[in-house]
């Protein structure tokens, strides 16, 4: 075979790999994910903020870079700390993964490599984010500025996913405020008040979305047990199914719950993917699932208090609007 023709054969082989990954997963799945990493920072960034940490109990605004004390002392990571959330990160193998408690993508890289990303803007060092496999087309969308109540809590981070084309999905990455994952919401300790306060900024969100007939879905770190709370709860006041599209699946709903390492005491889901009407008609029945640490690796490697759901959804099925 002649040089040239080997050239032109190579380029066509280029040109048809490049095609495909601008089409998103080959399979016609797609992979999604949330996963918060707890405190999630690049070692460069880390020690600067460990020799400014703030004391235990002292406020930390969301307009500053500060760490607490408590977390600079028992959560700096090394690069083999880094390498083992890698590893479980080739194991989760998803398309896309909403990301909390994370410092921006220089932090992110370093478990999601081959990935890109999307952060939200707010100064203090826990953001919101997406990692979105190479080759998915997408969209960063802007902050969503309401769920933060002025920055006192987490920013919502907005995805579009195949933006422009019939098969388009928005997503959030929310991480609502802790401490309240049962009791009534807007009433009692701080916790449940604050929690309360970003309810409607977060049905506002879902609204928005299901007026204008889109599909969507809402990933993250809720800390709010959605499929044992009351019924009066936050799950209540979001899958109220007005407009149509707002009638919610849960991706959680009656699977079965399993700790990240062995000997955790929790007995309930908080973190969720929550998806639209349509797009939940989409999911694949059995693909729910939760990426465990062993219990070597939860004791020889600072790892998350956390670990990652996921499950997959019909991409071909949403092309052909079924």
């Amino acid at each position: 075979m002649s040089l040239a023709r080997s050239l032109v054969l190579l380029a066509c082989a280029l040109t048809a790999s490049n095609a495909r990954a601008d089409t998103g997963p080959p399979t016609g799945l797609l992979k999604l994910a949330t996963w918060n990493l707890e405190w999630l920072i690049a070692p460069a960034a880390f020690k600067p903020l460990k020799s400014s940490c703030v004391p235990a109990g002292a406020p930390v605004t969301g307009d500053r870079r500060r760490l607490p004390c408590d977390v600079a002392q028992r959560l700096e990571r090394s690069a083999r700390d880094f390498a083992v959330l890698a590893r479980y990160a080739r194991q989760l193998d998803a398309d896309v993964i909403s990301l909390q408690e994370v410092d921006g993508p220089q932090a992110a890289r370093l478990v999601f490599p081959d990935y890109a990303f999307c952060f939200t803007g707010r100064p203090h060092v826990q953001n919101n984010g997406f990692a979105i496999r190479a080759g998915i087309p997408y969209r960063c969308g802007p902050d969503h500025l309401p769920l933060s109540l002025g920055d006192s809590v987490r920013r919502g981070a907005e995805l579009v996913l195949f933006p422009g084309e019939p098969r388009e999905i928005r997503l959030l990455s929310v991480h609502l405020k802790s401490g309240c994952p049962e009791k009534p919401l807007g009433t009692g300790d701080r916790a449940c008040r604050e929690l309360g306060r970003q309810l409607p900024a977060l049905e506002s969100w879902i609204d928005v979305q299901a007026r204008a007939g889109r599909r969507f879905g809402v990933l993250g770190d809720f800390n709010r047990e959605l499929t044992t709370e009351r019924r009066a709860g936050l799950w209540a006041r979001i899958n109220d199914g007005n407009p149509p599209e707002a009638n919610l699946v849960n991706a959680a709903e009656g699977q079965r719950f399993r700790n990240c390492v062995p000997g955790q005491g929790y007995a309930a889901y908080i973190d969720h993917i929550v998806l639209s009407r349509t797009l939940g008609a989409t999911l694949v029945p059995g693909t729910f699932g939760r990426v465990t640490y062993s219990a070597a690796d939860a004791r020889r490697a600072k790892l998350s208090d956390h670990c990652p759901v996921a499950v997959s959804v019909h991409v071909s099925q949403i092309a052909a609007g079924r």
